[in-house]
């Protein structure tokens, strides 16, 4: 009697638990903003950095290029309404506090000081981004006459103003794709206008942005340019000379004045810092038609020409049936093999 009592005092004091609500369906986790941004995520945006680019430059045909790198703080004098227009920082759209003085403000006498000094930097800049959008179209134009599956040596730059925009925009006006491979900074910028769209790039990892301005370089041209432009060419002459590159790589650096009296590399070889046969890494330049002669010979006897190559070339335009470039993206995998047993997006 005693149990039974029991037994119903502990029934009687039981409490039945609440329903719980009904579930949202979890993301998938390659949907999952959360996680997709968070540090454990890392892995996965460095791979997409990796296979994306490639995935593109597979289906637009690049077999591989060359960069264009230069300041990006100078903007072209017919761009910056007929007065010179000095950029905030490095891929800005950002004024600087500071500007040139207007041509007007030259011309009759009135500019002063370090206004004075920065219209002359900007003319002479000016001069170096007109330089930079003839090189361009004459190598687009060149390269475009190539025969071949796949486009040739296709101009690429850093995607931003200044000399990047010139060397985009030479090659659109010969009606030759460009590539810009921008990067994301934490102050207002947009890639300039003149990328190939389907080849327009914005990478959060310099090291994945790096890595695509090299692997795919058979030629450089280094334009006046600051911190960023010394990196990247001290970077791939470094590849270079300690020869981690699987490939001949043409350095031509443009403006013999400038960029002599920014650094004196013939001191690191007196000094012994390295050797004389490295000065031989790269070529000075200073006019589009020298730069140009330059890279067309080295890059016809180190690629065009090489048995590697020509044998290369043969067995595509054969398997292509056609001697020239295809007008339509290559086809994507699914395309070729027909939809997947459960298709994606």
């Amino acid at each position: 009697m005693a149990t039974e009592e029991k037994d119903l005092q502990q029934g009687d004091s039981a409490i039945e638990p609440e329903s719980p609500e009904p579930l949202e369906i979890a993301p998938l986790a390659y949907e999952n903003p959360d996680f997709l941004n968070s540090p454990d995520a890392r892995i996965v945006r460095i791979m997409a950095e990796y296979q994306e680019p490639l995935s593109r430059f597979r289906r637009e045909r690049i077999q591989d290029t060359i960069v264009f790198f230069g300041s990006a703080r100078f903007r072209a004098l017919d761009v910056a309404a007929a007065n010179f227009e000095l950029l905030a920082n490095t891929g800005s759209r950002e004024p600087a506090r500071e500007q040139p003085a207007p041509l007007e403000e030259v011309e009759h006498g009135r500019a002063t000081g370090a206004r004075l000094r920065l219209a002359g930097a900007a003319i002479e800049m000016a001069a170096y981004y007109e330089d930079a959008r003839a090189l361009a179209g004459m190598l687009a134009s060149w390269a475009k006459s190539l025969p071949g599956p796949r486009h040739r040596f296709v101009v690429t730059t850093g995607g931003g103003p200044g000399i990047m925009e010139a060397a985009n925009r030479g090659a659109y006006e010969a009606g030759a794709k460009s590539i810009g491979l921008n990067i994301k900074l934490p102050f207002e910028q947009q890639p300039n206008p003149y990328i190939t769209p389907s080849l327009n790039f914005d990478f959060h990892y310099f090291f994945m942005r790096k890595y695509w301005l090299v692997y795919l370089a058979k030629a450089l041209v280094i334009f006046p340019g600051g911190f960023g432009t010394l990196d990247e060419m001290f970077e791939i002459l470094t590849l270079a000379q300690t020869e981690k590159l699987a490939k001949k790589i043409s350095v031509v650096i443009y403006g013999t004045a400038y960029w002599k009296s920014v650094m004196n590399l013939d001191v690191l070889a007196e000094k012994g810092a390295i050797a004389h046969s490295d000065l031989r890494l790269f070529r000075f330049a200073d006019t589009p038609e020298e730069a140009f002669e330059i890279l067309k010979d080295e890059l016809t006897k180190n690629h065009l020409e090489s048995d590697y190559e020509r044998g290369l070339q043969e067995r595509a335009r054969r398997a292509a049936g056609a001697p020239d470039v295809p007008h339509d993206p290559m086809p994507t995998t699914q395309e070729i093999m027909g939809p997947d047993i459960a298709s994606t997006r």
